[in-house]
């Protein structure tokens, strides 16, 4: 193998070391959790190399990053998911490539979505951003809707041509009630899906963790981790 490649393997085996240990302390299946490697920065070689490795789920955060790369890797076996901060200037590219968006988080970017996916033929699935850290705006720090209304934004989704709500997913507050208690807010998350899944039984994906918690976030429930540093370690970025 190379170098590159001994790296990444040495890496993906210590995180699924973790999400297996993480999931024998909370009594559930290995299989009940599915690592999404967080590929944003990285170069497109480096995705080749995880996806020969086994990796099946990639993430990345920027639409301009993200399109080349996914179409020079466009012939792998890959679940591209996106996970930034979403502009509705970007939504017709990101609708190309993009299998899952885990940020919808207000109405104008649904309708944009539907709108593209509808356009280019495709179904896209849609994870609604919550943001723990809400205040009065309704809106997280760094994006997302506040409990409060995820209700109507997951019933706009539902009915959205070219949309499928897939569940919800959130990124540890730095401030507010949750601030440095992931635990809490991860499992304030799963009581939120479990209210969301009453009214839409097939959204049951919730996307929690990173590479610091995701050990908390399997605890909590959490069906997707999103790990980025802890498997492609610190490299030169692009550009």
């Amino acid at each position: 193998m190379t170098d590159r490649k001994t790296e990444l393997a040495e890496n993906l085996a210590k995180v699924e070391d973790r999400i297996a240990a993480a999931c024998a302390a909370a009594g559930r299946e290995r299989a009940e959790v599915t690592l999404i490697a967080v590929t944003k920065t990285y170069p497109a070689s480096d995705v080749r190399i995880l996806s020969d490795l086994g990796v099946r789920h990639v993430a990345e955060n920027k639409d301009q990053d993200a399109s080349p790369k996914a179409t020079e890797c466009a012939d792998l076996p890959l679940t591209w998911h996106f996970v930034g901060q979403l502009q509705t200037n970007k939504v017709r590219s990101v609708v190309r490539y993009a299998d899952v968006v885990q940020s919808v988080d207000r109405a104008r970017l649904v309708t944009a979505l539907s709108k593209e996916a509808v356009r280019a033929g495709r179904e896209v699935g849609c994870l609604l951003q919550v943001a723990l850290d809400a205040g009065a705006s309704g809106r997280g720090d760094r994006g997302g809707v506040g409990p409060g209304g995820i209700e109507e934004l997951a019933a706009l989704v539902a009915d959205s041509p070219g949309l499928r709500l897939d569940g919800l997913m959130t990124v540890a507050p730095l401030t507010g009630e949750y601030a440095r208690r992931e635990r809490a807010a991860f499992e304030r998350l799963m009581d939120l899906s479990t209210a969301l899944r009453r009214a839409h039984p097939a959204a049951n994906m919730v996307s929690a963790g990173m590479s610091a918690d995701l050990e908390q976030a399997v605890a909590a429930g959490a069906t997707h981790v999103r790990v980025g540093s802890a498997v492609l370690g610190v490299r030169p970025r692009l550009g």
